[in-house]
């Protein structure tokens, strides 16, 4: 799971080895906590938020192929 979220989100930020990401597993569930430079979380958030939502969206998919609930959280 956090390599599949690694692959999106480098091909977005400008320093890609700024990129943490923490995972976390609760049953089912997997939290995955996503913090890039500060530089680049516009990148990542987009406008409204839609690239952030995106991004939910497609590892969501990317977890119901192994029947697993995935959350991506962007922190400061």
């Amino acid at each position: 799971m956090e390599e599949m979220l690694r692959l999106l989100v480098n091909g977005l930020v400008s320093e890609p080895d700024k990129v943490v990401i923490n995972q976390r597993k609760e049953g089912n569930t997997t939290t995955l906590e996503l913090n890039v430079a500060e530089g680049d979380m516009g990148k990542v958030i987009g406008k409204q938020g839609k690239i952030a939502k995106s991004i939910r969206t497609l590892m969501k998919a990317y977890g119901a192929k192994f029947g697993e609930k995935i959350n991506v959280d962007i922190i400061d």
